[in-house]
């Protein structure tokens, strides 16, 4: 697998896999208003502005980018695997490598979970600090705010 910082050639292809993983994944776990919430909440101009800060990273397996991740401070967010590779192990090694990169500077790492994502961050050592509901679009959206501290 290779992990890079993305550019602005990447955008497509960041976009492209945060939307194809919302829309197969989330309608399994969640409502369609918060399926909905979830595509605007990631949105082409905060994809764009991270990828320009330097924020976000791009994995790939055999040549093709299978996945993306964005960190601010000591936070992970936006973390996708595109479906067709998703439980083969690949999420779990670009978690890795952010967190090895995280905490060589924080004590503490920080994310919000979906209930997609909650059970492989409990597998990791994560600890669920507060759970959230908040309205979005008629229904709801449900999130675990989660920390890892460094050993």
């Amino acid at each position: 697998m290779r992990i890079e910082k993305a550019s602005g050639e990447h955008f497509n292809t960041v976009r492209a896999i945060v939307r194809e993983t919302i829309t197969a994944v989330y309608p399994r776990y969640y409502p369609k208003g918060a399926v909905d919430f979830f595509l605007a909440h990631h949105h082409d101009a905060g994809i764009l502005e991270d990828i320009e800060r330097g924020r976000v990273y791009v994995f790939s397996a055999g040549g093709a980018v299978i996945g993306t991740g964005s960190v601010k401070e000591n936070e992970i967010y936006r973390l996708f695997v595109l479906p067709a590779f998703q439980g083969r192990g690949f999420g779990r090694e670009f978690l890795d490598f952010m967190e090895k990169m995280l905490f060589a500077v924080y004590g503490e790492i920080r994310l919000d979970a979906s209930l997609p994502a909650q059970s492989m961050y409990i597998k990791r050592g994560y600890e669920e600090r507060a759970y959230h509901k908040l309205p979005a679009n008629g229904d709801y959206l449900c999130y675990y705010e989660m920390r890892l501290k460094r050993e």
